[in-house]
């Protein structure tokens, strides 16, 4: 008998250490992480992104489906401020600004850290060489459902400056091309966290599909932060 309490003490020792076990398992989930997961619990998963005919983002020919290319004419944040969108996203994102001469929208030098690649680059040399990125890029939005909605909404969408829109290096942004965090992730890796919270983020608000290989490499970028 004193071997069968032996064995059911051991037996339940074990358990609750395997308890405690998964319980620090689960507490070690760091709240950018957890916050990255739920954004993904709310995200619409798909095995692949279709193809859909008639995008056109350069205009020519023919009309454009996301609009005017950083028009100020948007219904969205800083629309009709007077600025161009690509003004409207620099002037948000870089540092130490210092406005042309009479006008409130054009840079004269301003710096920024690639938020892709870490590079440290000023308007002044580098001014050429900043783009605009659409963080979930146009081309699979309009595949993902976006060449359904109406035109002005899309014309929104692609000016979205809260979300949707980082200034970047002209490389990086070249690099990324149309991909999802399934086939492309930044350079720099201290960026991950939160490029993928980012471009989930602006897939649940928009209602834009994520692939099934891009949720999981959100879930591994995820752990890491």
């Amino acid at each position: 008998m004193r071997h069968l309490i032996r064995v059911a003490v051991a037996a339940c020792t074990l358990v609750l250490a395997c308890s405690g076990a998964a319980a620090a398992r689960v507490d070690r989930t760091s709240p950018d992480e957890q916050r990255i997961l739920d954004l993904l619990g709310q995200a619409r998963i798909v095995d692949d992104i279709g193809y859909h005919p008639g995008y056109d983002r350069d205009c020519d020919p023919g009309a454009c489906v996301f609009g005017e290319p950083w028009t100020d004419d948007h219904a969205g944040p800083r629309g009709h401020n007077g600025c161009t969108t690509r003004e409207d996203v620099l002037l948000m994102q870089m540092n130490d600004i210092e406005l042309r001469w009479g006008s409130r929208c054009r840079i004269y030098e301003a710096r920024l850290r690639d938020p892709y690649s870490g590079e440290r680059m000023t308007w002044r040399d580098d001014g050429y060489d900043i783009s605009i990125d659409h963080v979930y890029p146009l081309a699979r939005a309009w595949h993902g459902g976006a060449w359904a909605w109406p035109l002005r909404t899309r014309i929104t969408f692609a000016n979205d400056v809260r979300r949707e829109l980082l200034a970047v290096s002209a490389r990086t942004n070249q690099a990324k091309e149309a991909d999802g965090p399934g086939e492309w992730l930044p350079p720099w890796r201290r960026s991950h966290c939160d490029y993928v919270r980012r471009y989930v983020g602006v897939a649940v608000a928009w209602d834009l599909p994520l692939t099934t290989a891009d949720a999981d490499a959100v879930r591994r970028v995820a752990a890491t932060c």
